[in-house]
């Protein structure tokens, strides 16, 4: 036992320090210990600032549940402080949009409607979604742009929350993304297939022309996408990669209520493999991380 070495603690490397730790005094953020998630928050934070400063794209990529859980006037706030630069939706986020644009409500009992068959069978969202696909999409124009040229058009009820409308109007691009099948309105012979895959890829390419532009303190968050977005990325950045831009040196972030395995990998890792960027992930329901996000992002409290 005599053998047994020991060192001062005032020469040991200490992985916590009294001088991260919450403060009561000050701002909201002081209350956020620099320690663990507490510091990607604020190293996430500080790159969206730096971004807005630089001119650096801030790209979004959003799942429905963004859109279900009542947080578009965040995102459309958001717009207007030139922290969203473009903004990728998969198919159910556009369709949830679209709804609350026009008649202010949106999603469905889907446990109780299924019984019946009357799941998605919306009348009035599929007529008005295939006359803007069907009207609109052609080689050039994909299906984010017709369904903000449609939303323009008909003058909503409720265009305040409309992140289509909203983005059209500040110039900002949509694209979607969507899977065939997936999604309500494809289960009414209204839909023409041909418009929706062409849109759907017109707006792929749209979306690698965004990610291109990512290197360099660029900035891509997906929020509530597990599959889809997360595919469509990694895809868009492969081809710009491909293409010869150099897409290095970006953040990314996921923020989920469930971290799950391609956002991880496709958002959070695979970008960054032997580069200098970074991936963040940030766990929690969006109806409370989002405006906790929007809070620190605007000083708003």
């Amino acid at each position: 036992m005599n053998n047994i070495k020991t060192y001062s603690i005032q020469d040991r490397k200490s992985l916590i320090n009294y001088q991260d730790f919450s403060r009561i005094s000050g701002s909201f953020l002081d209350l956020v210990p620099n320690i663990l998630k507490g510091k990607d928050l604020r190293e996430i934070l500080t790159a969206f600032h730096q971004a807005v400063e630089n001119q650096k794209p801030i790209l979004w990529a959003l799942g429905g549940h963004v859109i279900k859980c009542g947080l578009s006037p965040l995102l459309i706030d958001l717009i207007h402080r030139k922290m969203v630069t473009g903004i990728a939706m998969n198919g159910a986020t556009a369709i949830h949009d679209f709804e609350i644009a026009f008649w202010g409500k949106t999603s469905e009992d889907v446990k109780e409607s299924l019984k019946d068959g009357s799941f998605g069978m919306a009348q009035e969202t599929t007529e008005r979604m295939a006359f803007g696909i069907s009207t609109y999409v052609n080689k050039d124009i994909g299906l984010g742009k017709a369904l903000q040229k449609e939303i323009v058009l008909w003058k909503p009820e409720f265009p305040h929350l409309s992140i289509l409308r909203e983005s059209f109007y500040a110039g900002i691009p949509v694209t979607v993304h969507v899977t065939i099948g997936a999604d309500v309105i494809h289960m009414n012979p209204l839909i023409d297939g041909g418009k929706l895959g062409q849109g759907s890829l017109n707006d792929f390419w749209d979306l690698v022309s965004l990610v291109s532009q990512l290197g360099e303190g660029g900035i891509f968050i997906n929020v509530g996408s597990a599959v889809v977005l997360p595919e469509v990325f990694l895809k868009a950045l492969n081809l710009a990669r491909n293409l010869g831009h150099k897409v290095d040196n970006f953040v990314t972030i996921n923020l989920d209520m469930i971290q799950h395995y391609r956002p991880n990998e496709n958002i959070i890792k695979r970008p960054h493999e032997g580069g200098k960027g970074k991936g963040y992930s940030l766990t929690g329901h969006h109806e409370i991380m989002l405006p906790l996000l929007y809070s620190l992002l605007t000083g708003k409290f």
